[in-house]
């Protein structure tokens, strides 16, 4: 029990007692407003702390969607000792951080928040990139050898070849000897493409031929590898291919894209060949900021002529 509850007791005590021996209670000495009401509900008094007040349960904000960027930033710990550093903190990093907890388990907010975020992530995996969004984007679609998606993630051989009737596609569908071929896949998340590919596949070719290189007919690959696009360059015969595609979603975010990108790609080459941007989406690289920067590394790799760890030589 605080001072200010303690005195309300006292207070009422004297005048019960005034009250029964017939004497007037000297005057108490009015009390302000929040006083009171501090006095009456304790748990609406805010505790000092050296960095910042603890809000008290009613000025917690209600979220009507617990999986919203400002729900998820906003701390549900209890008594943080300083409230201000913990919303700092959270504000610069995706992880689960100052979400407290209910006796030895999770708080409720913070169990279906993460359940939520696991089922799209698992949302991310099994849909399909929309055709309508294909359509938008002028791109022409092939697929790689797998059947189906559970072929693409059991088999990852078959999701980095092509069969000939496809190559044939490729070969008679894109331009050929060109500087750079963009390709756009779903990877391991479709969801990436429909968040960042129509922000950054014109940032990015039009940084390429401002810097005056020449750019193939892009492309969309389903079902698609990284090391797809070895077969792609080899078909085409360009100096440099960079792939756009979903990367294996978590339950930070499912709309995370990376670009491998590799200087005359050929069929079965080590991985360290490829230089890699990674971290693209919303709270990660914006997509059209990832666009300009890969086209400032595609204008390093073609003046060195190596990507990769040659790259860094």
């Amino acid at each position: 029990m605080d001072k200010n509850s303690m005195n309300l007791i006292v207070e009422r005590v004297l005048e019960t007692i005034a009250a029964q021996s017939g004497a007037s209670p000297k005057p108490a000495e009015e009390k302000p407003a929040e006083a009171r009401a501090e006095a009456e509900n304790p748990s609406l008094v805010r505790k000092p702390s050296t960095g910042g007040a603890v809000p008290p349960p009613k000025d917690a904000p209600v979220f009507e969607d617990i999986t919203s960027k400002q729900a998820k930033a906003y701390p549900t710990i209890d008594n943080a000792a300083d409230f201000d550093s913990v919303v700092r903190m959270k504000g610069k990093t995706p992880a689960r951080i100052g979400v407290g907890r209910s006796g030895p388990r999770l708080k409720t907010q913070t169990l279906l928040t993460l359940r939520a975020d696991h089922a799209a992530a698992r949302d991310a995996v099994f849909k399909d990139v929309d055709e309508k969004l294909l359509e938008q984007l002028g791109l022409f679609s092939v697929k790689t050898c797998c059947k189906d998606k559970n072929e693409f993630l059991t088999r990852p051989d078959l999701g980095r070849a092509f069969d000939n009737e496809t190559i044939e596609k490729i070969k008679s569908e894109c331009k050929k000897d060109i500087d750079v071929q963009l390709i756009l896949s779903d990877g391991l998340s479709s969801t990436p493409i429909e968040a960042n590919a129509a922000k950054i596949l014109p940032a990015l070719e039009e940084g390429l031929k401002d810097k005056g290189y020449s750019v193939g007919t892009n492309f969309f690959v389903k079902f698609g590898r990284v090391a797809c696009e070895d077969a792609i360059c080899e078909a085409l015969g360009a100096k440099v291919v960079c792939i756009l595609i979903g990367e294996r979603p978590g339950l930070a975010t499912a709309e995370s894209m990376s670009a491998y990108i590799a200087y005359k790609a050929t069929v079965g080459m080590p991985e360290s060949r490829r230089t890699v941007v990674s971290n693209i989406h919303s709270a990660g690289i914006p997509a059209v900021e990832a666009g300009a920067y890969i086209a400032d590394v595609i204008e390093m790799i073609m003046n060195a002529k190596a990507s990769g760890v040659e790259l860094q030589k």
